[in-house]
């Protein structure tokens, strides 16, 4: 006979759970094999495993770690009036105000604008949503001060990631994934949930959208006819129509029927996950971790340490001899030696990450002697990969000032700078020994990066380098140097006679056949045209 529930209301237990009323007091008891597994975790041979004989609650051998479970039931109302009207307002200023084909303010006019709707929809939010939301306005900001395309691709790239952690707050790696590939279905999703809000504004007002529309009609068609027929008559209010009123084309039509209709859904989207984001739910049995035993792990890496070691000892001339072993009889050439120092820095970087992360990921911590040697290990392989960063940085700069500057060279110096900066990190995170915060601040870092180098303005910066090298050696490349941007234009003024025409006349060619509106209002290009205007570029007779 079955004994009946004394709480109806209660959920039931879970298979493998004792039930609190029938459960029998006593003292824990910790399973042998358990002990002993736990007291050989640092010594001996062969990676630390769930006991054998281990159980679950119901007496069943425990089975493997289950994946965590990933719901997303979505809001549980309506959107509001003002939510709606929010996405509205937004979705069409961004569809009016995008430069599509070049950077712009516009970009950070329909950025601010998305911002400030799914604040409406949701007022409350954590601070690193708030900090990823400014680094996706600073980062589509830079269109507006900065012509170089190559950059401000790099940053819609990276504020289109930025925006999506903006809604979700993700904190693992499978999150953070999650929140690359949920704006496209939450869009979707979204679809039926504004509908549902529509209904719910219109209920009890059935005839309410028939009218709306038909006093749009109305309105516009008198507008037109009576406006075309003031036109006609006047030429002053002629012109004052053709100032204030849009011209209908191409690319307006466009804009309303696809561009329209693509952000606001986008921004239902954004809005359905700022509101009901998914969530996890972690399973409460699993076995036990998976780890190395100390030796398994710390004889390799102490190792690798060495060779480390051995390397930057033996090749310092190498790594900071500077342009004197260059050119020392049988020496490389600047180009094997920059190279080699580059591929060398990718290859370290990536293969010392990946040791990093097994071995902190699998190394036990249990005890102060693991800890210990985690930190001692692990810190010193950091470290001299941050001395191997430090070499192949100074290894660009000796090619730079030797051969000038590019856009690869100084981008290369960035993300070698970068990547110390991630090194710096894993540091952190191993005297911490949580390393749970390391994705997150690499995308931090990739940001704060890119920002940094749209602070330094990096076609401008090459301009400079460049023309002081001219100065002071007689060399230049003049036409690589027109290849660049407006952003160039104020250092490239500096040259004189046929190599300042050579060098700006292809930059002055490209902003006299694309002239900026209101949308690609450009800081840069303004300033370009303004110099440029006062002093033309003319003719180039001969390049070099």
């Amino acid at each position: 006979m079955t004994t009946p529930n004394p709480n109806p209301g209660a959920p039931a237990p879970r298979e493998g759970e004792a039930s609190a009323q029938g459960a029998t007091p006593g003292p824990a008891v910790r399973p042998a094999a358990a002990a002993s597994a736990s007291a050989s975790s640092t010594s001996g041979a062969g990676p630390i495993v769930a006991p054998a004989a281990a159980t679950s609650g119901a007496g069943r051998p425990a089975g493997p770690p289950q994946p965590p479970q990933w719901s997303w039931a979505g809001p549980n109302r309506v959107p509001r009036a003002s939510v709606l009207l929010a996405l509205a307002i937004a979705a069409a200023v961004t569809a009016a105000a995008l430069p599509i084909e070049r950077a712009g303010v516009g970009w950070l006019i329909g950025g601010a604008a998305s911002i400030v709707a799914l604040a409406v929809t949701k007022t409350r939010a954590s601070w690193r949503q708030a900090a990823w939301a400014l680094a996706t306005i600073a980062l589509l900001g830079v269109g507006t001060v900065r012509a170089a395309d190559w950059l401000f691709v790099l940053c819609v790239l990276a504020a289109v990631v930025t925006g999506a952690f903006s809604l979700g707050d993700p904190r693992e790696v499978r999150a953070m994934l999650a929140a690359l590939v949920l704006p496209p279905a939450a869009a979707l999703r979204a679809l039926p949930w504004v509908r549902a809000g529509l209904r719910a504004r219109f209920a009890g007002r059935p005839g309410l959208p028939t009218r709306v529309l038909a006093v749009t009609a109305v309105s516009v068609s008198l507008l037109l006819v009576f406006g075309a027929l003031f036109s006609s008559a006047d030429a002053a209010f002629a012109d004052l129509v053709d100032r204030f009123v849009p011209v209908v084309d191409d690319g307006a039509i466009a804009r309303v029927l696809v561009l329209f209709p693509i952000l606001f859904a986008t921004l239902a989207g954004a809005a359905f996950i700022l509101i009901a984001p998914p969530t996890v739910e972690r399973p409460t049995e699993t076995t036990a971790r998976f780890a190395f035993r100390r030796l398994d792990w710390a004889i390799p890496v102490a190792l690798l340490d060495l060779l480390f070691l051995a390397f930057v000892a033996v090749q310092a001339t190498v790594l900071f001899g500077g342009s004197r072993h260059v050119l020392d009889p049988g020496g490389p050439t600047f180009a094997d030696y920059a190279r080699g120092g580059f591929w060398q820095l990718l290859a370290v970087t990536a293969l010392t990450l990946v040791v990093l992360a097994v071995a902190g990921r699998w190394a036990p911590k249990a005890g102060r002697a693991d800890r210990a040697t985690i930190r001692l290990l692990l810190g010193a392989l950091a470290v001299l990969a941050l001395v191997v960063v430090a070499s192949a940085t100074h290894r660009m700069n000796v090619y730079e000032q030797a051969y000038g500057y590019t856009r690869l060279r100084v981008f290369v110096t960035a993300v070698e700078l970068g990547l110390g900066a991630l090194f710096v990190a894993v540091l952190v995170a191993g005297l911490k020994l949580r390393g749970a915060w390391l994705p997150r601040a690499a995308l931090a870092i990739a940001t704060g990066g890119l920002l940094a180098l749209a602070i330094l303005n990096p076609d401008r910066f090459i301009a400079d380098r460049n023309v002081d090298r001219y100065e002071s050696t007689g060399r230049i490349d003049l036409s690589y140097l027109s290849t660049l941007s407006a952003d160039a234009v104020p250092a490239l003024d500096r040259l004189t006679g046929d190599d300042r025409a050579c060098a700006l006349w292809r930059i002055a060619r490209k902003l006299d056949a694309a002239p900026d509106d209101w949308r690609s209002a450009n800081t840069a290009r303004h300033e370009a045209r303004t110099l440029l205007a006062r002093d033309p570029a003319g003719d180039c007779a001969v390049i070099r």
